[in-house]
């Protein structure tokens, strides 16, 4: 018997630091090392990952930014809801948002994210995992959800 899939939930969280930029992680050009189960590799990212059970969404936030950059949020907020799917995967992304970041962000897990680098907001690499580049767009666009044609929007 086939097994059923199922959505999951998941987020991004876009960090800005006091320059305005924003905080991308280059996930490892492996496919089996970038752990997404959307087998995406070598793209661009915010931090982000999957909620557990029994977390808040806030709670799965804070806790995926710690793991992925060491970088601890004392406030963010939602902003975006996208849904996002592939033929491997389907997730509901809530995409998170904190700003005035003072903290260098760490490499804490190279087996998945190679480095963190802040970009200016006009010049996103091109090579972006879909899911963040949706939270940017609706954030650029001052929208809560943007259906389907988010690669148009983006420009």
């Amino acid at each position: 018997m086939e097994e059923k899939k199922k959505v999951g939930v998941g987020f991004g969280i876009m960090i800005l630091n006091k320059k305005g930029q924003v905080l991308l992680g280059r996930r490892h050009e492996n496919p089996d090392k970038a752990s997404s189960e959307f087998r995406v590799s070598d793209v661009w990212t915010m931090p982000g990952g999957k909620l557990e059970y029994g977390e808040s969404f806030e709670q799965g936030a804070i806790r995926e930014t710690l793991e992925e950059t060491g970088i601890i949020l004392k406030k963010i907020k939602i902003i975006s809801l996208n849904e996002d799917m592939n033929e491997f995967a389907h997730f509901i992304t809530i995409g998170f948002y904190s700003e005035n970041c003072e903290q260098d962000p760490k490499v804490m897990e190279p087996e998945e994210i190679t480095e963190w680098r802040w970009f200016n907001l006009t010049e996103i690499p091109d090579n972006i995992y879909f899911p963040s580049a949706k939270v940017l767009n609706n954030y650029k666009h001052g929208e809560f959800y943007i259906k389907d044609n988010w690669k148009e929007n983006l420009k």
